[in-house]
């Protein structure tokens, strides 16, 4: 993990919308360079607890990930967390390695025991689970890795936003 430079949070503030809160550090970057997902700090500078450590800022891996919620995939995995003990302890594994990963950012006692995408027993966001591979790369979370199989190289057309330092593309029209 890197800590992230003005340049990073620009990017951050392009893929969102707004500017990101309790930043801790660019936790993966994206093969076009800009950061995809961003470790925050488990609570947030208003003082609020915030669990979710790893949060995927790339609005088209976000959008493809949309998709396969809406495909039924999280049902499909839920179903199979209750018939594989293999794939149910491996997701527990998943979940410790998390609440682990924010520990060592700090200790904020409302969310003890509370990671996020519903681990260790539901499979709620698949946000979460890909932002939470990415981070911790292959074989941590077995579900994040699935999602990240099933979406395809979303990095091939390029940055998913202007990098900072060039015109913000603001959608104007000619004419």
């Amino acid at each position: 993990m890197t800590g992230p430079d003005t340049t990073d949070l620009e990017a951050m503030r392009r893929q969102l919308g707004r500017p990101m809160r309790g930043v801790a550090a660019v936790g993966h970057r994206c093969p076009c360079s800009l950061p995809d997902v961003v470790t925050t700090e488990p609570r947030l500078p208003d003082g609020t607890p915030f669990p979710t450590t790893y949060y995927l800022t790339c609005p088209r891996a976000a959008s493809r990930i949309g998709t396969l919620e809406g495909s039924g995939l999280m049902k499909e995995m839920q179903a199979r967390l209750g018939e594989d003990e293999e794939l149910a302890t491996a997701y527990r594994a998943a979940h410790e390695a998390y609440l682990a990963d924010r520990a060592a950012l700090g200790d904020v006692p409302e969310i003890d025991g509370v990671s996020a995408g519903g681990m260790p027993d539901r499979v709620k966001c698949l946000h979460v689970l890909a932002g939470h591979a990415l981070v911790a790369g292959p074989g941590v979370n077995p579900l994040g890795d699935e999602v990240l199989a099933l979406l395809g190289d979303w990095w091939s057309e390029g940055p998913c936003v202007d990098p900072p330092g060039e015109p913000e593309d603001v959608g104007g029209t000619d004419g």
